[in-house]
């Protein structure tokens, strides 16, 4: 029987790294240049905490031992990335679109 912990902990760390750190990054880099309209930043408020916690889930959810804490804790972080996405690039493209 295979162990399905184990691609779900790659593919979370990945969700992080890539559609979580990333583009709280670039947002943050754009509003710090002034490239983007002020009010950008105030979605930073909200994004990077979520961005943060993701992190943390996903850290404990790797080191975790039993499986369903660990897979309830990746499957949390990968929603709180999601969660960071549709706030920060939806909000950054519609404040865009409406100045």
């Amino acid at each position: 029987m295979t162990n399905a912990l184990v691609p779900l902990r790659w593919y979370a760390g990945l969700a992080v790294v890539f559609f979580g750190l990333l583009p709280a990054t670039m947002v943050t880099v754009l509003v710090i240049r002034g490239n983007t309209p002020s009010p950008v930043g105030f979605l930073l408020i909200g994004g990077i905490p979520l961005v943060l916690a993701a992190v943390v889930f996903a850290v404990r959810g790797m080191a975790g031992s039993e499986p369903e804490l660990a897979a309830r804790r990746l499957n949390l972080s990968m929603a709180l990335v999601a969660g960071a996405d549709v706030l920060l690039l939806g909000g950054n493209a519609l404040i865009r679109m409406a100045s």
